[in-house]
């Protein structure tokens, strides 16, 4: 069984669910973004979630794999979601997402609702804090599963970009996926499937409040007018340097959580 990463190749991970990872390799990227294809074998249309980039050979080879019926998005980073309009020219599918200025030729998504599609249902849950548009796709029969977008990553955590990723809405997000039941599988934006989604979720959450701690200790030490670069060169002294910038970003969240909980 062919398995993560396999560039150019439909890789199958559940009855109901393949993936092709596109090329766009960067240490924030992984090894590049999951567009997953969905539905049941005997179905006439399939659910593609999350086009990815703006890369002609891979969106082709996405939309070879059609008819597709509807097309999903989980955020709105280009690396998810800069192919959609070229995807659309080649299939004609409608487009939903969270943020309706992302939609196109369909309704904006709501929190809770189930979309039938691909002989399938994916419900739809909000989970606002890598972005404040980003949600997952729950299935839930005899194989569950849970499409995560970039609110839980394949291998690796995920970024919470101040201003628009908010530390406080992600964690409350972590805690509604580590409700979710045990052994539903994890179908990230980026990295390979993983087994459950409670497991990884509560693993997140512990990570989380160990960083927090850090950031309070690195505030005791460095004193209240410490810079988020400052923070960044105490708590994320073992991370690569290459996505520093990006634990900037997260110290901001992490600083103005820290700030709202007073």
């Amino acid at each position: 069984m062919t398995e993560h990463p396999a560039y150019a190749t439909l890789r199958p991970v559940t009855r109901y669910a393949s993936v092709l990872l596109a090329h766009n390799p960067s240490p924030m990227t992984l090894e590049g973004t999951n567009t997953w294809v969905v539905g049941e074998p005997d179905a006439v249309g399939r659910v593609v979630i999350d086009p990815g980039p703006e890369d002609a050979e891979h969106l082709r080879r996405v939309a070879d794999h059609g008819p597709v019926s509807l097309v999903l998005l989980t955020h709105h980073h280009g690396d998810h979601t800069d192919g959609v309009e070229r995807f659309v020219e080649l299939t004609g599918a409608p487009v939903r997402a969270l943020d309706p200025a992302l939609c196109r030729g369909a309704a904006p998504l709501r929190d809770g609702e189930v979309i039938e599609a691909g002989g399938l249902e994916l419900r739809v849950l909000a989970t606002a804090g890598h972005t404040a548009d980003s949600v997952c796709f729950a299935v839930d029969h005899d194989e569950p599963a849970v499409f995560t977008g970039d609110s839980v990553l394949g291998r690796g955590t995920t970024v919470v970009a101040h201003p628009d990723g908010h530390l406080g809405s992600y964690l409350d997000s972590l805690r509604r996926l580590a409700d979710l039941p045990e052994g539903m599988r994890v179908l990230p934006g980026h990295g390979p499937d993983l087994p459950d989604v409670r497991a990884i979720a509560t693993h997140y959450l512990r990570h989380r409040n160990q960083r927090l701690d850090q950031v309070r200790a690195a505030l005791a030490d460095l004193g209240p007018g410490a810079t988020p670069r400052q923070v960044v060169e105490l708590v994320y002294a073992d991370v690569d340097r290459a996505v520093w910038p990006a634990a900037d970003l997260t110290v901001r969240a992490q600083l103005t959580y820290l700030q709202e909980a007073k």
